[in-house]
C-alpha cells in the first residue's frame, strides 16, 4: 500500500517538474503513473548496482554524485516509457534534484 502511494505521490510530482523545467516533458497523467512506476523499479534495480560501482567516486565527491547517479535514473525511465522525454542531461539533473527537494517536502509535510 505504501509503495502504491509513493508512486502515486511521484507521478504527481513528475507532473510539476514537468511544468517546471524546460527540456522535462509528460504527456498525461497516465504516462506520469508509468513512469513514476518504472522510476520506482529503477531506483530498486538499478541504483544500487551504480552506487555500488561508483561508489570511490561517490566519495570523493563526498556524495553529490549521487545527483548524478538520480538523474540517471531519470534519463533511463524517460528511455523507458513512450511519453516521458527529457531533452539532454541538464533538464534531467535540474528534474533530479527539484523531485528530491520535493519529496523531501511532501515527506516532511505529511509523514510518506
Amino acid at each position: 500500500m505504501e509503495f502504491l502511494l509513493h508512486v502515486l505521490v511521484t507521478a504527481g510530482l513528475l507532473l510539476l517538474v514537468a511544468h517546471w523545467v524546460k527540456g522535462f516533458a509528460i504527456q498525461s497523467g497516465k504516462i506520469a503513473l508509468w513512469s513514476a512506476l518504472v522510476l520506482g523499479l529503477a531506483n530498486g534495480i538499478v541504483k544500487p548496482v551504480l552506487v555500488f560501482f561508483t561508489l570511490p567516486l561517490t566519495v570523493i565527491t563526498l556524495g553529490l554524485f549521487l545527483i548524478v547517479i538520480n538523474a540517471a535514473m531519470l534519463k533511463l525511465a524517460a528511455a523507458i516509457v513512450k511519453g516521458f522525454d527529457i531533452k539532454g542531461f541538464r533538464p534531467a539533473l535540474l528534474g533530479s534534484v527539484l523531485l528530491t527537494l520535493l519529496n523531501l517536502a511532501v515527506s516532511a509535510v505529511f509523514g510518506i
